[in-house]
């Protein structure tokens, strides 16, 4: 058993397609690895293991007719419990809606079937997918499997700790805000979120998740052990066809990261995005990753990302210029998590009381808190049009300053934090400004798996009367042994660059003696 959940979804369906071993021995084996380190993290909460081994007997036996295979052919998956999958429940963490069965697949989810994926299970997110947690009252908290005192992130953060621990060796997450992303560098594996309008989000259930708003796109995507078996899973995710039953997705090319000739690139790094200090680890594996690329061929280059701020303050704009109207309507059978309570209360303050909070805040020296307060709030019309423009107006001039200095790819941290403490995000509410940028702006970036903390570079941070700073320095406390990795940006649609720079710096990275290969679990 050890030897197949080691194995990746890519070496899966070489295996199973050359006769080395059965669809049903793979799909048994991760089972009862999921089964052996589940109690401990939580992170399949939809099992499905009577229906997966039902489809590993129909695969070997399509297989032994000399059926056509897929290729994904006998490869055990996971899948967000946001997405669709045919009588099962997606309820966003809310209690009102544990009753909710899908009558069908989504289109997304029906790709890796006829793929020939196999699907495990549901795995654990954030309520109503909104925060860098995966904890809700339906299905309880997902514990980091490097250390279970941490979280794995959100809203993916179930996928990330399943693929982490060996339950799973590929999944289909969601990154609205880094969702995939975080939770990748969290547990210590790969993830992708590709340009927005990629892939389609009909996958999603549209009454809890309103469509509309698309200043800020949400996005699937893969997250796997490999960076190899993202850009596999893409292939299927992302073959020609999607514009048939979702017009708003343009059909653009799917393009091979082998063709990419990574000599050729120019590539822009930052450590420091100029909004929040990242954890003296995360730097360190970014500038590992500069020495790694310098020594392939690759030209890198020292870049300051503009006006990171303007890019916060936007997402928090646009995310609650609805006064979270469509929050709360969502909401309005549940109670909130702590994490989405805060905000909820803040956009339904009255007036007076605003001005008081932001002298408050001011006065005392809450200066990252009152950024995002002073973000949030109901717009007109008129005022969402206009930071709709202001989107577009910062996109423009992030990709003029890119293609100014020539750059094919960016390479910066994922976060600015190792993986925090739990329930800490109620407390953190702009510490993924790395992250949400590539939202803000639509384009692809992934994350690859780079190092962990090493003793005594735990943390630099200075005692601040900040509480988004205390926060942090908490987080970055005892925080030795956690995995850190390394965000690969690309310009759009150039998901095949980004995967190209992730599989040279996973190659590098790999070979090194802290890389997090698998969780002591």
């Amino acid at each position: 058993m050890n030897d197949i959940v080691n194995l990746s979804a890519t070496q899966i369906a070489q295996e199973i397609k050359a006769g080395k071993v059965s669809a049903r021995e793979v799909v048994d084996a991760h089972i009862g690895r999921i089964e052996a380190v589940n109690p401990r993290i939580n992170a399949v909460v939809i099992p499905l293991f009577e229906e997966a081994r039902k489809g590993a007997e129909a695969a070997d036996a399509a297989q032994k007719r000399g059926d056509a295979l897929g290729a994904l052919h006998g490869v055990p998956i996971t899948i967000k419990e946001q997405f669709l999958v045919k009588g099962t429940a997606t309820t966003l963490g809310l209690p009102s809606q544990k009753d909710h069965r899908a009558e069908d697949d989504g289109p997304l989810v029906k790709r890796l079937r006829e793929a020939g994926a196999i699907i495990l299970g549901k795995t654990n997110v954030s309520q109503m997918l909104l925060y860098i947690e995966s904890d809700n009252p339906v299905y309880g908290r997902t514990n980091n499997p490097w250390n279970l005192d941490r979280s794995c992130g959100g809203s993916s953060g179930g996928e990330a700790a399943i693929i982490a621990a060996g339950g799973s060796p590929l999944g289909l997450g969601g990154d609205f805000g880094g969702s995939i992303r975080e939770p990748a560098h969290f547990c210590g594996i790969q993830g992708l979120k590709p340009t927005s309008l990629r892939l389609t989000n009909f996958d999603t259930r549209s009454d809890l998740l309103p469509r509309g708003q698309e200043v800020v796109l949400p996005q699937p995507g893969p997250m796997a052990r490999k960076v190899a078996d993202l850009a596999l899973a893409m292939e299927v995710l992302a073959a020609p066809g999607q514009d048939r039953f979702d017009p708003s997705i343009p059909p653009v090319p799917w393009r091979n990261p082998a063709d990419v000739k990574i000599k050729s690139l120019r590539v822009a790094v930052y450590e420091d995005d100029g909004y929040f200090k990242a954890a003296p680890a995360i730097r360190r594996v970014v500038r590992e990753a500069v020495d790694a690329l310098r020594a392939m061929g690759v030209q890198v280059v020292e870049w300051t990302p503009p006006a990171v701020g303007d890019a916060i303050r936007l997402f928090f704009s646009v995310f609650t210029s609805d006064d979270s109207a469509a929050l709360r309507h969502a909401l309005r059978n549940d109670e909130p998590m702590p994490q989405l309570a805060g905000i909820i209360r803040s956009t339904q303050m009255p007036g007076f009381m605003k001005k008081l909070l932001t002298n408050r805040l001011r006065s005392s020296g809450q200066e990252r808190l009152l950024r995002v307060f002073e973000s949030i709030g109901i717009r007109s019309a008129e005022g969402f049009w206009k930071l709709v423009v202001e989107r577009n107006q910062y996109r423009l001039r992030f990709m003029r300053e890119l293609e100014a200095g020539g750059f094919d790819a960016i390479i910066c941290p994922p976060t600015s934090l190792p993986a925090v403490l739990h329930g800490s995000t109620s407390d953190l509410l702009d510490f993924d400004s790395y992250a949400r940028l590539f939202n803000v702006l639509g384009m692809p970036a992934g994350v690859v798996a780079a190092g962990r903390v090493r003793a005594g570079e735990e943390s630099d941070r200075q005692p601040s009367k900040d509480n988004v700073e205390q926060a942090a320095l908490r987080v970055e406390t005892g925080s030795a042994g956690l995995p850190v990795g390394v965000q690969v940006a690309a310009p759009y649609w150039r998901e095949d660059v980004a995967l190209a720079v992730m599989g040279a710096l996973e190659n590098h990275f790999e070979s090194q003696a802290d890389y997090p290969a698998r969780p002591p679990l």
